[in-house]
């Protein structure tokens, strides 16, 4: 049961991903000034920092918990393939939501020692790296 748990989150949650990235973001840019868009965007991408640490956390406990020995194989080790992602996952949001996205906005204004070109390569390249990362995920937890 826990399993199918940590299948559902990690699937929605790259669903989230997906969605925000490809969908969301790109959309308000189509339909609504720069600035308006932006700050949608920005916004968005707040909020999935929160979904992703939960979603993050979440599957950590629940990817720990699957670590220990099955029956019929060898000792696991506490660090396997699925547990690094999650926690790749997670150092991504961190990095990304809670320390480049909250620079964003003084470079915007000229502030700050990267610009926000810079910052926002940066961003979107943690936000890849961890969409790819949950997908991973998810795909290892669906085979397994």
């Amino acid at each position: 049961m826990h399993h199918r748990f940590a299948v559902w989150v990690s699937g929605l949650w790259g669903g989230l991903l997906l969605g925000v990235g490809f969908v969301g973001a790109p959309a308000g840019f189509a339909v609504a000034a720069a600035e308006i868009a932006g700050r949608s965007a920005a916004r968005m991408f707040a909020v999935e920092a929160y979904v992703s640490l939960a979603a993050a956390l979440t599957l950590l406990i629940l990817t720990r918990k699957f670590a220990g020995v099955q029956p019929g194989q060898a000792v696991v080790p506490a660090f396997n393939t699925n547990v690094l992602l999650v926690l790749g996952t997670l150092f991504c949001t961190i990095v990304s939501g809670f320390v480049i996205q909250p620079m964003m906005a003084p470079a915007r204004a000229g502030q700050g020692s990267l610009s926000f070109g810079a910052l926002h390569g940066l961003s979107a390249g943690f936000f890849a790296l961890k969409a790819l990362l949950v997908l991973a995920l998810a795909w290892r937890l669906t085979a397994s």
